[in-house]
């Protein structure tokens, strides 16, 4: 893995895009191969205004995409991928006014899957608010283009 991919573009996968941006996602750093990022505790984010507890799809997208830097981790580098399956356990309410952090790791790389565990937790991921196992498809270079197992029309061609 180069240090550009780690100093500039990591970060910038983190929080960049325009809805990570809106949620104010900010990348926290990289521990080998965990990476963490940050949801900053915001009045608009939160889900129930009774109790100021972060809404639940905050926490499955936080999980969902610091799933996803892990797998560009695993890889080394930026690749298309996409989100294959996602299981989100909740075990506790997030504590309100408090930032969120997900941690995550990449645990088996194959041709064309990342398997993905990810925990969302306010102080360590020993107390987690929620935990993830993902899969992501990888994109294949050289193989079958999109679309190529579908029949042509009778009549068509």
């Amino acid at each position: 893995m180069t240090d550009p991919f780690i100093t500039d573009l990591l970060p910038q996968l983190a929080g960049g895009a325009a809805h990570t941006h809106a949620l104010g996602f900010a990348f926290e750093g990289l521990d080998g191969d965990r990476v963490r990022i940050r949801a900053p505790y915001r009045a608009d984010l939160v889900g129930d205004p009774e109790t100021g507890v972060l809404a639940g799809g905050l926490v499955t997208t936080l999980l969902d995409h610091v799933g996803g830097l892990a797998v560009w981790v695993a890889l080394g580098g930026f690749k298309p991928i996409a989100t294959l399956d996602l299981r989100v356990d909740y075990m506790r309410a997030a504590e309100a006014g408090r930032d969120l952090i997900a941690e995550a790791r990449c645990f088996q790389l194959t041709r064309s899957i990342a398997f993905v565990r990810a925990w969302a937790f306010e102080d360590s991921p020993d107390s987690p608010v929620a935990a993830s196992q993902a899969a992501y498809v990888i994109e294949s270079t050289g193989g079958r283009p999109v679309g190529a197992n579908l029949r042509t029309p009778k009549g068509t061609a």
